[in-house]
């Protein structure tokens, strides 16, 4: 896809370009820097930076990755967070822009970001996300890359607690678990005393029952298919009168796949991706559930993902990076591909 954020050691991302978050020396720091100078090689890559003398702050310089598995290292001295009132925000967008930039000039197809200033520099982790996504965004809109925002663990990851909060309150209140099966063993648990013999022969009823209407359903939704997923999602976006590139931009789906998705009538998509469509779209979740079912899928109230993807629909908030960045906090499999 083309953001994605992983949870990885920044100096193994086999991308065309890694990110350093340096100082305006140049100098090996702690931290990521310290662990890309050592993965680099110390002597080498300092060789390198002295030659170059500097880098101002919001300005990028590139380097070669010497020891990486990446190929380049584009070094960017991102602002040292100082209440707000220093033009933080610009600088530290225009050290994305500028890396960006630079890798394009380099014909890098993928790189990979740790979050900037949000360590030693102090940049609040939240307002830091928040301006790595939304400048990568807007870059990708008119470009091709595959861009990767890595993180190192949890703590170093800037979702808003107040987002993750209501989230989690709405996961709370309509997710339902899937293994109903279990249910007479929880109430032995909880009572102490074995269900009776009428009880389970009326529980097997009420599961087979509900076996068969759900073959029934299937069998209902196998014969509506009239249409393949690709069919499906084409005339969805004919009707909405958006463009092959706005659609598969917004679903941060690679161009590749989308053109696959186009020739192949016939494609089958991984639920992530038919997902991505829907939030592309701006669909409903009935009209969700409608591109869904040419695909297989449906959204179940007994999946977190699910239900994530519900919580955004029903917000009418269709950001798929937002959405990742939800999806990604609680351990979920990200949109796109």
């Amino acid at each position: 896809m083309p953001l994605e954020i992983v949870r990885q050691d920044l100096t193994k991302m086999k991308v065309d370009a890694i990110v350093n978050p340096t100082n305006t020396e140049l100098k090996m720091g702690g931290g990521v820097s310290g662990a890309i100078f050592q993965a680099a090689g110390v002597d080498e890559l300092k060789q390198a930076c002295d030659n170059i003398g500097g880098c101002p702050v919001g300005q990028a310089i590139i380097t070669n990755g010497f020891r990486l598995p990446s190929k380049y290292i584009i070094h960017t001295a991102g602002p040292v967070w100082k209440g707000g009132s220093y033009r933080e925000a610009e600088l530290l967008k225009n050290s994305y822009t500028h890396s960006l930039q630079l890798a394009e000039k380099y014909q890098c197809e993928s790189v990979a970001f740790p979050l900037i200033s949000a360590g030693f520099s102090g940049y609040p982790k939240e307002e830091a996300l928040q301006i790595a996504v939304s400048t990568i965004s807007e870059f990708l809109v008119n470009h091709e890359m595959h861009v990767y925002l890595v993180v190192f663990d949890k703590t170093s990851f800037g979702l808003s607690q107040h987002l993750f909060q209501s989230i989690n309150e709405y996961i709370d209140e309509n997710y339902v678990e899937e293994v109903e099966a279990n249910f007479s063993r929880r109430i032995e648990h909880f009572t102490n005393e074995p269900l009776l013999e009428s009880e389970i022969i009326s529980e097997e009823i009420e599961v087979k029952q509900s076996e068969i209407i759900i073959e029934s359903s299937l069998l209902h939704l196998v014969e509506e298919l009239d249409e393949s997923f690709s069919e499906r999602l084409l005339r969805m976006i004919d009707e909405r009168e958006m463009t092959d590139v706005e659609t598969y931009k917004r679903a941060n789906i690679d161009r590749r796949l989308f053109s696959k998705i186009r020739n192949e009538l016939g494609y089958s998509p991984k639920k992530k991706t038919a997902i991505a469509f829907a939030i592309a779209l701006q669909l409903n979740v009935d009209e969700t559930n409608d591109l869904l079912s040419a695909a297989g899928y449906t959204l179940s109230h007994s999946s977190i993902f699910d239900v994530i993807i519900k919580y955004f629909i029903k917000q009418g908030n269709y950001n798929i990076h937002q959405i990742n960045e939800a999806l990604f906090a609680f351990d979920q499999t990200l949109l796109g591909a």
